[in-house]
């Protein structure tokens, strides 16, 4: 058994305490916006943040999360796609395939709430999830964006 705090509910889940966290969150808590996509934590499809840090869910067995620990995913960030991340990301049109987005919000979120205007070189550094569409300079403009409209 397994209780855990996603998205501000508090959920009791019947679940081997190996399982990955990715797996709770898209088949026990039926949120689908956490993707599978290496399962070895590299490709970062699958980025939550546990308590305001931006984590791999892939990599992180159940067991090792406290009904304490705060899981935003995707779905948590805000339900009409109203923070400035979502907005950046919707004016740029930065998705191209989309698969990869998800994680790279949740990135840009945790980014940007540990520092408020970063530099290229700060986005460069934080922002190591994987696009395979190649949209990175749209994923820095819209970082960039989404910092101006939080300074708003």
């Amino acid at each position: 058994m397994a209780n855990l705090n996603i998205n501000g509910k508090m959920l009791d889940l019947k679940v081997d305490g190996d399982t990955p966290l990715l797996w709770v969150i898209r088949e026990q808590a039926g949120l689908t916006g956490t993707k599978y996509g290496c399962g070895v934590g590299q490709c970062g499809a699958c980025s939550v943040q546990i308590n305001g840090e931006l984590q791999r869910s892939c990599t992180i067995s159940v067991k090792d999360v406290k009904a304490a620990d705060k899981i935003m995913t995707i779905e948590g960030l805000s339900a009409d796609s109203s923070s400035p991340v979502q907005k950046a990301w919707l004016a740029l049109d930065v998705p191209q395939c989309g698969y990869c987005q998800s994680g790279q919000i949740m990135a840009a979120t945790a980014l940007l709430a540990k520092t408020p205007k970063p530099s290229d070189a700060d986005i460069d550094a934080a922002m190591t999830n994987i696009c395979r569409c190649g949209t990175y300079q749209r994923i820095r403009a819209a970082v960039h964006m989404a910092a101006d409209m939080k300074k708003a």
